[in-house]
């Protein structure tokens, strides 16, 4: 299965932990060549580093802080120092920052939110499309939310608002890049167990969240591997642009 995806070069920011580390496993399982980015986390990423050598495929450690446009360049610099091409990009890194109500809002929160949820996602895609251009294809898969979907939580809002652009700007970006052999997807992950909900959500906010699943359980990082898996394979998915794939339990259905 994706046999196609044997020897690609994936690059997946905020692959340390949670979905963006599943994703890297599930490609090393496929054979590829995974450039794993973190930025705080050096010790879980070489972990993650060392358990897609297991798996069977290579890897490369690229550190960097995505919201600032030179450590943007810089990482896919050393990306394609590191295996010469790109032949999938996973924006995965994002985060809420912190739940915040409307009248608390300062701009330095509203900066942080868009910067590490937008501005970077976009930047991203001004350095690597050219790459995939020159290089004859390639695919893109951003990570949004269900929050794009309902509007998040509490304190959530502005957050859900910058995923609610990734998912637009996704449609966008498949009809532009469509002309080059390049697919951009999205992947929309529901409430899954990952670190981020250990920072962010408290066990009265999730037990309140995993109510409205009718799955009436939380997913797994697992869980969403497998998706990214399908859309970069373009044996398994080659007629599939501008979509954004849902995994919540049931929680959404569009």
């Amino acid at each position: 299965m994706a046999a196609d995806l044997k020897g690609k070069v994936v690059l997946i920011t905020g692959a340390s932990t949670g979905i963006g580390a599943a994703a890297a496993r599930a490609f090393a399982r496929c054979g590829s060549r995974v450039v794993i980015h973190y930025h705080a986390s050096a010790e879980a990423a070489e972990g993650v580093a060392a358990d897609v050598r297991r798996l069977g495929g290579e890897a490369a450690l690229v550190r960097g802080d995505v919201t600032k446009a030179p450590e943007v360049a810089r990482i896919v610099a050393e990306a394609l120092a590191a295996f010469g091409r790109i032949d999938v990009l996973i924006n995965n890194a994002g985060g809420l920052v912190r739940r915040t109500r409307i009248e608390e809002y300062t701009e330095a929160f509203l900066d942080d939110v868009l910067e590490l949820n937008v501005k970077q996602v976009a930047l991203f895609m001004r350095e690597v499309i050219p790459v995939m251009r020159r290089q004859g294809g390639g695919n893109v898969i951003n990570v949004t939310s269900v929050a794009a979907r309902h509007g998040g939580g509490a304190g959530a809002i502005v957050y859900a608002g910058a995923k609610g652009f990734v998912s637009t700007a996704t449609h966008g970006w498949a009809k532009e890049v469509v002309g080059d052999r390049i697919r951009v997807n999205a992947v929309s992950p529901g409430v899954i167990t990952t670190p981020f909900h250990e920072r962010y959500s408290t066990p009265a906010q999730l037990a309140a969240m995993q109510a409205t699943i009718p799955m009436n359980r939380l997913g797994t990082a697992d869980e969403c591997a497998g998706t990214f898996v399908y859309l970069a394979s373009d044996e398994m998915s080659g007629y599939v642009t501008g979509q954004i794939i849902e995994i919540n339990g049931g929680q959404y259905m569009p």
